[in-house]
């Protein structure tokens, strides 16, 4: 789980951003299909981050369920069975590395942010950082990721930010982004 938007301006990392109505999915599926064709299929990975213990946190976890049952073509670590978390992801990261020539990993997390960005998925350039919202220290994974925000942080709590978000809400989000996925062309 990250946090998105807070702190000291700078200049946005931010490509694309669709909200829950969808508008856009096509130019985003499009826009992720390119930044994957610099690698072999073989070689991609969406990393779907988060925890089946907070409904904001499921959120990850939720669109790598969601992706292995519509079987893309691509690989997919972090389901609702099988979460990536922040006690498990180096480890992970450490197994992918040792059995995946030049991977290409690409993640998938909830973050928190300001009320007008909740609900809105963003393409964004530049490594995730997982657990930064609860100050936890993690790898950054990646050079792009995809982020949704499913709820407005409480910068005194944002473990009850994530557990107060609406199911049904990380599910449309997750939904919108398993659709999103699922247009990315295989590469090479």
């Amino acid at each position: 789980m990250f946090r998105l938007g807070r702190g000291k301006k700078k200049a946005s990392n931010k490509l694309f951003s669709i909200s829950l109505k969808g508008d856009g999915i096509d130019t985003l599926a499009d826009m992720i299909s390119e930044i994957l064709s610099t690698s072999d299929r073989e070689n991609v990975i969406f990393l779907c981050v988060g925890s089946r213990r907070s409904i904001g946190d499921s959120l990850g976890p939720a669109v790598g369920t969601l992706l292995k049952e519509k079987d893309i073509p691509f690989q997919v670590i972090g389901t609702l069975d099988d979460p990536v978390h922040a006690l498990n992801v180096t480890e992970i990261l450490n197994k992918i590395q040792n059995e995946i020539p030049s991977p290409l990993i690409f993640p998938i997390d909830a973050s928190l942010g300001d009320i007008s960005q909740v609900g809105k998925i963003y393409l964004i350039k530049g490594p995730l950082i997982p657990g930064s919202a609860s100050n936890i220290t993690l790898e950054p994974i990646g050079d792009y990721h995809l982020r949704a925000v499913v709820n407005a942080l409480d910068p005194l709590l944002p473990a009850k930010s994530l557990n107060d978000s609406k199911a049904e809400d990380v599910e449309k989000l997750a939904a919108v982004i398993t659709e999103v996925l699922s247009r990315v062309k295989a590469v090479k």
